[in-house]
């Protein structure tokens, strides 16, 4: 049976990982904390099913823990909103989006089919590690 983890076994590893792909997402758009999870493989000793449960929030804690050139903004939940932090709102990191001239609904929401990020290239992915070559 694999290991039970709320945060990966390498968590720095882990982190690197999820702030480079952050760092690849353009101004002007988003992505979902489960989005980049699925980018990266399962750690070691984590099945993928296990990770497909626990890699959004392992994602979250990476993005609550990141240095100050990482574009934490663009990361938001699957519903499209902010997520809110420990200690304060989500009013900066809208007004950071909407900076960038992500536009939020009525609702609080980004519409997800005009904003959202693919994700890098299948090249990138591949030199740095996250996809094996075809």
């Amino acid at each position: 049976m694999a290991a039970q983890y709320s945060s990966p076994p390498d968590r720095m590893a882990y982190f690197e990982q999820v702030w480079e792909i952050v760092r690849q997402i353009p101004p002007g758009r988003v992505s979902t904390y489960g989005r980049i999870a699925a980018l990266i493989p399962p750690p070691p000793g984590l099945s993928e099913q296990a990770y497909r449960v626990r890699g959004p929030r392992m994602v979250g804690g990476a993005m609550a823990a990141c240095p100050a050139n990482v574009p934490w903004q663009r990361v938001i939940n699957a519903q499209g909103k902010v997520s809110l932090r420990q200690g304060g709102g989500g009013e900066g990191q809208r007004a950071l989006l909407e900076a960038e001239d992500v536009e939020f609904d009525d609702k609080d929401r980004v519409d997800l089919k005009i904003y959202l990020w693919e994700g890098p290239s299948q090249e990138w992915l591949i030199e740095n590690g996250l996809l094996e070559k075809p």
